[in-house]
């Protein structure tokens, strides 16, 4: 007895610990990360009628309340090295009438930390809300960008524009803190610059932390990384109607055990990535001595959830997971691409050899119910890219599961489940110390 007990506890042990180690793709947690601070419905959810205005310009340091509900009126701009202050569990409404948008500008710091169990909520003032009510979030830094010059201004027609520059030499720059906020209805539509975005970060240093955010039905893209070198970790996007993430302008950034949601009906007509790379829009604007964009990103998820996936991409509601553009270059390691149209679409200026593929790598990969996996833009025949990141080394994976079979709960929006589940093994192990 006393030599067979230990043998089946430690039985026990190893197959219990076996189902909660061996599935590290995708996001990952003992528990399940996504629990009480996030809002998969927030249609539903009647905020309390602003009780205090927040409005024009805030130059001194300032704490908002949880006990007071703010409605964001028109553009509202913190500067001269402000401290804004936001308690946990403090709800900012932005006004729908006059697309309030939240600008902290280069030197200034938001401190928005909310808890698991108290989140901060930035959300629409309309009773029925929906994509654009309001404008977003900007947050600039010191942190460098790859345009010529060091300095540059925000182009999305915000005035005062002198207040308005980001970029520097600071790599570690801080800007504050956004952790355990959510995001909701925002990016405005503007005639002359075009959508604005849930939160847009613009020569972000590294020292700015953001951490657990959600960004749900935004009219724009969810996160757009404009230089800088932010990290992003536990960050959701929900029913963006265009980009989930967009890494732009030189960023140097870090994505972490994240996650993006698509659904046919809440994209863009024509298509939308889940994931863009990209370092220019005009070769003019880009200083050839600078650095070009790059994302190191792990265990992140990128899913189209959809009843009819086969028939959503065949009227063309489904587009590519992940779109690449040229002078990009990324590392993605232990990620999910689930469902998409294909999975990547690498730009056909990109010249396919050595050199290039060498700085776009996929490994440990797991590629889920995609019609067909990485192709050059506009070409059909992808076997050169099929051949090299198919290679044993890299271990990426293709399968062609249900969303039931491959995720733990995905149907019950009140308490989804995103992480991989394959064989009953759940992503629910740290990651490896030596990647970190």
């Amino acid at each position: 007895m006393f030599i067979k007990r230990p043998l089946i506890l430690l039985t026990f042990l190893f197959l219990s610990g076996s189902i909660y180690s061996q599935q590290e793709k995708g996001i990952f947690g003992v528990d399940n990360w996504l629990s009480l601070w996030t809002e998969f419905n927030s249609g539903d959810i009647n905020y309390n009628k602003p009780t205090q205005i927040l409005s024009g310009t805030i130059n001194k340091n300032t704490t908002l309340l949880k006990k007071e509900t703010y409605l964001l009126l028109g553009n509202v701009f913190v500067t001269d090295s402000t401290q804004l202050i936001i308690e946990p569990g403090t709800v900012i409404l932005g006004d729908y009438k006059s697309k309030g948008a939240l600008i902290i500008t280069s030197g200034s710091k938001i401190i928005a930390e909310g808890t698991q169990t108290d989140p901060i909520v930035f959300s629409s003032n309309k009773s029925v809300k929906k994509p654009g009510d309001w404008g977003g979030i900007f947050i600039l830094g010191d942190a460098p960008t790859n345009k010529t010059g060091t300095i540059w201004d925000l182009d999305y027609g915000l005035k005062p524009s002198e207040t308005l520059q980001y970029g520097g030499c600071d790599t570690e720059s801080n800007s504050g803190i956004l952790k355990y906020v959510r995001i909701e209805y925002a990016g405005k539509r503007t005639k002359k610059y075009g959508y604005f975005n849930g939160l847009t970060l613009a020569g972000v240093g590294s020292e700015t932390i953001l951490e657990n955010i959600m960004i749900s039905y935004c009219e724009g893209s969810s996160y757009y990384v404009m230089g800088g070198n932010a990290i992003l970790s536990q960050t959701v996007s929900f029913r963006s109607k265009r980009n989930d993430f967009v890494f732009h302008n030189g960023a140097q950034s870090y994505l972490t055990n994240s996650l993006a949601i698509k659904s046919p009906y809440y994209t863009a007509s024509g298509g939308a990535s889940s994931l863009y790379l990209a370092s220019t829009n005009k070769d003019d604007d880009v200083d050839p001595t600078k650095k070009h964009t790059h994302l190191e990103a792990k265990n992140i998820t990128l899913l189209t959830i959809s009843d009819d996936l086969d028939a959503a991409i065949e009227v063309g509601l489904v587009s590519e997971a992940m779109h690449v553009k040229k002078g990009a270059t990324f590392s993605i390691k232990k990620s999910v691409f689930s469902g998409f149209n294909p999975a990547v679409v690498m730009n056909n200026k990109i010249m396919i050899n050595n050199t290039n593929l060498n700085n776009m790598e996929f490994s440990n990969m797991y590629f889920n119910n995609c019609r067909g996996n990485i192709f050059t833009e506009g070409q059909p025949n992808n076997e050169d890219l099929e051949n090299w990141y198919g290679n044993r080394s890299f271990q990426n994976v293709y399968s062609h599961g249900s969303d039931n079979e491959t995720f733990i709960s995905v149907e019950n929006l009140n308490d989804p489940d995103f992480r991989l589940r394959i064989n009953k093994i759940i992503a629910s192990n740290l990651p490896d110390e030596d990647e970190e």
